[in-house]
């Protein structure tokens, strides 16, 4: 099992950044799993913002992103992070962390196994 924790949610005002992070835990799988960030406004589904691969090689956007977010992961430490820049007040939503076996692409959250409890962004 796999246990993730994220941080950095805020209220931010439209056109500012925001740098949320997710810190794994557990049986160390983390390393070769695919990791992705996930969003769900109130009264939305789940939509996937962004992937990386286990390398950190691949990376994978939803298209609303538009270049302004960047999904990292710094393995030697068990973290992932998505950096906002330019939010919009649309970005508002609960920001989940997820993991799950690799694939080549963003996918849907029934594709993802683990997930943290999420962290709230609010752009006014």
């Amino acid at each position: 099992h796999v246990q993730l924790v994220e941080s950095g949610g805020d209220s931010v005002q439209a056109g500012g950044s925001l740098r949320l992070s997710c810190v794994a835990s557990g049986d160390g799988s983390f390393f070769v799993k695919r990791v992705a960030w996930f969003r769900q406004a109130p009264g939305g589904e789940r939509e996937g913002v962004a992937a990386i691969s286990p390398s950190s090689y691949d990376k994978y956007y939803a298209d609303f992103v538009q270049g302004r977010f960047q999904i990292s992961r710094d393995s030697a430490k068990t973290s992932a992070y998505l950096q906002m820049n330019s939010v919009k007040p649309e970005d508002t939503a609960m920001y989940f962390c997820a993991t799950g076996p690799f694939l080549a692409r963003l996918g849907t959250a029934d594709e993802y196994t683990f997930w943290g409890q999420g962290t709230q962004v609010t752009v006014s």
